[in-house]
This record gives structure tokens, sequence and C-alpha cells, in this order.
């Protein structure tokens, strides 16, 4: 992260403490520690000298958005996905638009950085979902596919790193197979990533259904993509079409192609959205086709973000 970029964070809200905040933003068990100074006081962590004011507000309602002329608020919580919980951020707290790090309900366009930016309009969208971090790998894959040989139907299944909503040891959860260890199980889940594909390409839209797989790994997942083509392929023009994609001005930063034999150790901290694995690509008669991409993520999904944010506040 840059310093121009450190510097146009003006506050967090976060109801743990500024110390607690400060040192997992130093030390992080994947990432390492953070390049850069890391202090705190008591209103503020301090990153790279740059104080970050640190609010501690339940309610969206009353966070001090106007007062701090905050142009966009990443809404990360995970709690206030839906239109009418997003929008408090503007109607209420007084920002000028909300980026939502999730699949959302109702927003005014979901939005994949090299698949659809191109459609964002600052006149009208004011609420914007950022879809999640597989359908951010996914969708770049279906488009290219889509574009080149057409999608008739097709299953997704993301291979993922266990997450903050799953249990280290079994303990209830309102999921009974996340109720269960996260280190020692693979763990069935589901994933919104096949549908939001249909708000990111319309033309998908009810044509993919997906699941997901937890699996005991702190970061790194990979998405297998199997679809019902409309036009002929073979393996070698499926590559193709992915290696030209990836020379895409487009596509620069989220698309990465590879031909080496990857696992997902390989993958953490690429900044990509989606790392293409030729040597996995299959095909069963002209028509069938399975395509896979790597992708960190936690880091991955969070390039996207600030790239997002950072059109946003154009």
């Amino acid at each position: 992260m840059s310093q121009k970029q450190v510097e146009r964070v003006l506050a967090i809200n976060d109801l743990t403490d500024t110390h607690t905040l400060a040192h997992l933003l130093k030390w992080d068990s994947v990432h390492g520690k953070f390049d850069g100074e890391i202090g705190y006081d008591d209103e503020n962590i301090i990153v790279r000298g740059h104080k970050i004011k640190i609010l501690k507000e339940r309610d969206p309602a009353n966070l001090p958005w106007k007062k701090l002329d905050v142009d966009v608020v990443l809404e990360s919580t995970g709690l206030f996905t839906s239109r009418e919980k997003a929008e408090l951020h503007l109607s209420k707290a007084g920002a000028k638009r909300v980026l939502i790090s999730a699949p959302a309900k109702d927003p005014d366009v979901t939005i994949c950085m090299g698949v659809n930016d191109n459609v964002y309009d600052p006149a009208k969208h004011k609420i914007i979902s950022n879809a999640s971090c597989t359908t951010n790998c996914l969708a770049p894959m279906a488009k290219i596919v889509h574009d080149k040989f057409g999608i008739a139907r097709g299953f997704m299944s993301t291979i993922h790193s266990y997450t903050n909503d799953q249990r280290i040891l079994d303990f209830p959860h309102k999921d009974l197979r996340r109720a269960r260890s996260a280190a020692i199980s693979i763990i069935p889940s589901t994933t919104g990533a096949a549908k939001a594909i249909g708000e990111v390409v319309p033309e998908l839209k009810g044509k993919l259904n997906g699941g997901a797989f937890r699996v005991p790994t702190p970061d790194g997942s990979v998405t297998d993509f199997t679809a019902v083509l409309e036009k002929d392929a073979t393996v070698d023009a499926i590559n193709a079409a992915f290696k030209e994609a990836a020379s895409d001005k487009s596509y620069k930063g989220v698309l990465e192609y590879s031909d080496e034999p990857l696992v997902s150790a390989d993958i953490v901290g690429n900044p990509h959205s989606c790392i293409f694995d030729s040597k996995l690509t299959l095909m069963l008669g002209n028509r069938f086709v399975k395509v896979v991409g790597w992708y960190d993520n936690e880091w991955g999904y969070s390039n996207r973000c600030v790239e997002l944010m950072e059109m946003l506040a154009e």
C-alpha cells in the first residue's frame, strides 16, 4: 500500500481498542509484518506517521462521515449488506458512496474490476457491491469462456481456505457443518458466487450454480468451473483465449496466466483476482470444459476493494 493510499484513509469503525487494531495490522499470521511503522494512541492508529481515527459505533447511522468529509465507506462488517442497512452510511451518516465488500441485497450495481467496471455511473450508483473474492475469481473465467465459446450452463466449486465464520474447534453454529472444527475437516458450505455472476455478466443470469468446500488452510483458494459450451472448443483454444485475455489491458492486475504446476501456497500474496492454471484445463468431447483459477482470497480481494474505492472517489 502506497503512502498516498494510506493517507486517504480517514477513519475506521471497529469496536476493538486501538492497541489491538495496531497490533493486528503490524503482525499478520499469513502475510507477515506490515511494511512500515505502526503506532497508536487512545483515539487513533498511526500508520507510517498518518493518524487514522478509530470510531466505535454499532449503528452506522451515528457515524460522522459528513463531518469527516468521507467520499467512500467500505462496509466490511458483513452485518449491513442489504440496501436498507448500507444506505444508512449515506442518508444518516453523510458519506457520498458505500462499497459493500460482499454480495449485497439490491445494491445499485455489483462490480468486479476488469469484468464490468465500465458500467459504473456516478450519477446513479451510490450503493455498490464488490461481490465476493470467489465471484471476482470466477467472473473473468466465465466471461472469457462465454465471450469466445458461449456458455449454455455450468457448475462451479470453490475449494476455499477457512474463514472467521467457522469454528476452530467444534462449537455451536447455525450451519451445523461450520460448527465443526475448521482445522481438521473439509467442510461443505455455500457460495453466492454463481448467482452473483448474473449481476456481473448479465448474459449468464440463471445459467450457473455451485457450492464451496472449506479446507484446513489459512489462505489461498481455487475455483473449479465446469461448463457446457455453445461452440466447439479444444484445450489449446481455451488456454489461448485466456492467454490473450491476460495480456489485454482491461484484465491488467486482475487476471494472470500460468503454465506452472501451482499449489495454493504459491499464490498467497498474489494480488490478481484470478490466476488461471492452464495445466488444469480439461475437455470431454468438444463442448464440455473444466477451467481452474487460483486466488488469494484475502490479498487479491483486498486489492480489488482498494482499486474500486479509488475509482468511486474520482
